[in-house]
């Protein structure tokens, strides 16, 4: 396996990570990323670099930022956002890895991708959920903006800094499992 194969694994799952937290903000990134050719792609996906794909998830990147602002619209989100994750997320690893076979594409992509991106989105949505019912609603435009934000650091450090992208992932994966384990019933 190449140097770039192995970058471009570690782009697909900083990316995905990044989905768990909003869907279209990495999708806006990676599209970016292919159009200005800061990064190259899977040969059936370099549609995504497109002008028209720029636009359009560029437009569905601000109405979904948005829509996390306006209450009750939030936590509807929320429950479609875990299937819509592991989709993108899947999408996205399929789209940045390069030299792979495609069994071992198509694994990594749904096990490692959508995998990702369902666990952080499911772990977001269960804040939101938290932070509606003991704040009626109140913080849920801090973690909002708590989550755009991560999803666009961790979006844009995935592109140039595959990495560190890595790193933080499994970094935020700890934190998730921690968050787990505290709220987890002890059993008897």
């Amino acid at each position: 396996m190449s140097i770039e194969s192995i970058l471009s694994i570690f782009l697909g799952v900083g990316l995905a990570a990044s989905v768990g937290f909003r869907v279209f903000v990495p999708l806006f990134v990676l599209s970016l990323a292919a159009h200005f050719q800061v990064w190259e792609l899977n040969e059936s996906w370099l549609w995504i670099g497109s002008l028209p794909a720029v636009i359009v998830l560029g437009v569905a990147t601000i109405v979904e930022i948005l829509a996390y602002y306006v209450p009750f619209i939030d936590n509807l989100l929320d429950t479609i956002a875990v299937p819509l994750a592991a989709i993108a997320g899947t999408a996205i690893m399929v789209s940045t890895a390069i030299d792979l076979s495609p069994v071992f594409t198509w694994a990594l992509a749904i096990v490692a991708g959508g995998g990702t991106a369902a666990v952080i989105a499911g772990t977001t949505s269960a804040t939101r959920l938290a932070s509606t019912s003991t704040t009626a609603g109140f913080a849920n435009p801090i973690v909002s903006t708590l989550e755009t934000g991560t999803s666009i650091l961790l979006a844009i450090i995935s592109i140039f800094l595959p990495i560190l992208a890595i790193v933080l992932v499994f970094i935020i994966g700890f934190i998730i499992f921690k968050i787990y384990r505290k709220f987890k019933p002890l059993k008897p």
